[in-house]
């Protein structure tokens, strides 16, 4: 078991493509989130992503955000730190969507947005593993890329004394894979699939370590209008166990964090 959720439970499964997925979300039956969400690095779990297709199939390409060209790095190290994050969530949708070009863009954008980190050399090898993986369409393998790189991502910045930018591409992914979460939820809501969506210890998680950011990381734009998007998300997921997200809220919900992707991505 190596690869815990941060797109959108964040909570521990295995990896195993063999086991079938049940054909009914059961939140109760993974381990608690609380324990993890210091270790969370994976965006999308490609188990949620069966779990999700048992619901109703999504129309993944209809998800996925076509890049035009190779992510080039601006806006300083915190917004490169969450682009990154969220090039990487984009990666597993675009292997959802079987989209051998968008994987190839997304590896060249991860090894480009990594460089301007410090941190090329520990994903250079895993860049081009996502690209020729891509071109062989061996999806699998791809998956297991995406979340090496993201895993050594950050294990090298921790190495250079950067685990805050860490965290803030581990938020860069959340805040993609939740957006992406909405629009499939949209298409045929259900309780069940909602329920994905009650995130509220990640959720407070996250609040936190932008509340510890180093001054002129909290100050940055970007990172400032983060932290109001997650004031406003707060009361739409469930303030407690159990609680029910309504329709309304999973709408509400794609809006904030889609205007938030966007707000990262823009140069």
């Amino acid at each position: 078991m190596n690869n815990l959720i941060l797109l959108f439970t964040s909570l521990a499964i295995s990896t195993s493509f063999a086991q079938q997925p049940p054909a009914k979300i059961d939140i109760s039956k993974f381990p608690q989130q609380s324990k993890l969400v210091d270790e969370v690095v994976v965006p999308v779990p490609s188990e949620i992503f069966a779990v999700l297709d048992k619901l109703g199939r999504p129309h993944w390409a209809e998800v996925l955000r076509p890049m035009q060209k190779v992510a080039s790095p601006s806006g300083g190290q915190p917004q490169i730190a969450l682009y990154l994050g969220t090039i990487i969530a984009e990666g597993f949708i675009a292997v959802e969507a079987e989209d051998s070009e968008q994987v190839k863009k997304i590896g060249q954008s991860v090894l480009s947005l990594s460089q301007a980190l410090g941190v090329s050399d520990s994903v250079k090898t895993r860049a081009n593993a996502i690209i020729e993986a891509g071109d062989k369409k061996d999806w699998p393998q791809v998956r297991r890329e995406l979340d090496g790189a993201l895993s050594e991502v950050k294990v090298a910045m921790n190495e250079l004394q950067s685990g805050q930018l860490a965290e803030l591409v581990s938020l860069g992914g959340w805040l993609r894979g939740t957006e992406a979460l909405t629009q499939v939820v949209n298409r045929s809501y259900t309780k069940d699939s909602a329920e994905l969506l009650h995130q509220h210890v990640l959720l407070d998680y996250f609040t936190q370590r932008i509340e510890e950011l180093k001054s002129k990381f909290q100050k940055h734009p970007t990172v400032v209008k983060i932290q109001q998007g997650l004031t406003e998300i707060r009361p739409l997921i469930g303030l407690t166990d159990g609680a029910e997200i309504s329709e309304k809220s999973v709408k509400e919900i794609g809006t904030i964090t889609s205007g938030l992707v966007k707000t990262i991505q823009t140069h």
